[in-house]
């Protein structure tokens, strides 16, 4: 692996960078000296599985308190029963299947579909468009440097018809990568803060990134969807159904004590696993973009290079227009209207989707 230059030496160029193809077994910059790409990428491949795995199995759960929950309200606007019987455990039971299968069903679906399609859809969203090497050729000539640096299939190029400073990469594996960046980052970086911003994204292909990161909006994002579906499904029962109807008959004494704690834990359930799918979407999403930081480095062999890069993308206050919750975690900075024009890019809360730009860039000073 080459060494990383000095501070009087001159930055290498992309083309120096892409003549070394940097060892796999070699350790990772600013992290243990046990840690070489080879095993970071068997460990997110691992944690991807895992995480893939845990968010299916929220959204099972989840689906099946939903069930519960429309269960109770449903047996509770009933003014037709005149037992009497109240909440019982085997009604809540048959809802909680019937809100898991189809838990299962929406997860399998959602996540073939991002696997295939969530790429392309980002980038539907985003108003990126493919661009071919004529059109911009130091852009195409950057990427391919890095690339073949990074040992990578070179990714498809995008370009984004936006005056915000920002950039991100897609695709479910290095065969499939993509970069996309706006028309105003293009236009305000210079050659070696292009190579740093480039490196960073393509070191999120290079560690599969991108792959978690698509998987986990989507999973996330149906997470969140369900749980307004769900609501809304519960308080038009309780509305149109009859609410009264449990103190027309003495408020239901006959109700299994067991049952009125299943729905308790089941209402608990559904309001805090929105919020975990949320968290740990955003500390994932942290976490990562140090680890694609450190990858920049090793292919640049430069870090004022993105050091430029990033402080520009902190002073500059034009939000992306093409951007939602959903996607925002997979730029290079916060593209959020709130965070950029308010210049909060410095926030540091379980809820921030990006680390602190400072802390970035101390760590990034911290390899020179």
């Amino acid at each position: 692996m080459a060494e990383p230059v000095s501070k009087k030496t001159p930055p290498p160029s992309p083309s120096d960078s892409a003549g070394a193809v940097h060892d796999e077994q070699a350790p990772l910059k600013g992290l243990p000296a046990n840690v070489t790409y080879t095993g970071l990428i068997a460990r997110n491949k691992r944690n991807s599985a895992f995480l893939i795995l845990l968010m299916n199995v929220l959204i099972t759960c989840f689906c099946g308190a939903i069930g519960i929950i429309i269960v109770a309200f449903g047996e509770s606007a009933d003014t037709t029963n005149s037992q009497q019987q109240g909440l019982q455990v085997a009604p809540l039971m048959m809802g909680f299947l019937v809100g898991a299968v189809f838990g299962v069903v929406i997860a399998v679906i959602a996540t073939i579909w991002s696997w295939f399609g969530g790429s392309a859809a980002i980038l539907r969203m985003t108003g990126a468009r493919e661009i071919s090497k004529p059109d911009d050729p130091r852009l195409f000539n950057v990427v391919e440097e890095l690339s073949i640096a990074a040992g990578i299939p070179m990714p498809k190029v995008y370009l984004i018809e936006d005056p915000a400073m920002n950039a991100f990469a897609t695709g479910r594996d290095p065969e499939h990568g993509v970069v996309a960046i706006t028309t105003g980052l293009r236009k305000m970086l210079t050659r070696d803060e292009l190579a740093g911003v480039i490196a960073h994204e393509i070191s999120h292909i290079r560690h599969y990134d991108i792959r978690l990161g698509m998987l986990m909006a989507t999973l996330a994002g149906i997470i969140i969807f369900a749980a307004d579906a769900g609501t809304r499904v519960a308080f038009y029962s309780a509305m149109f159904g009859g609410g009264g109807g449990r103190s027309s008959r003495g408020g239901g004494g006959g109700s299994n004590p067991l049952a009125i704690v299943i729905v308790v834990l089941a209402v608990i359930f559904a309001i805090l696993a929105p919020l975990c799918a949320m968290l740990v979407r955003f500390a994932m999403s942290r976490q990562r973009e140090f680890l694609a930081d450190a990858g920049a480095v090793e292919l640049t062999r430069y870090p004022d290079g993105l050091i430029g890069a990033l402080g520009k993308l902190g002073g500059h206050r034009q939000p992306l227009q093409h951007v939602g919750q959903s996607t925002a975690p997979l730029f290079i900075v916060n593209p959020l209207k709130r965070a950029v024009r308010s210049g909060r890019h410095d926030a540091s809360t379980v809820f921030s989707t990006h680390p602190p730009l400072t802390e970035r860039i101390q760590r990034l000073r911290a390899l020179k």
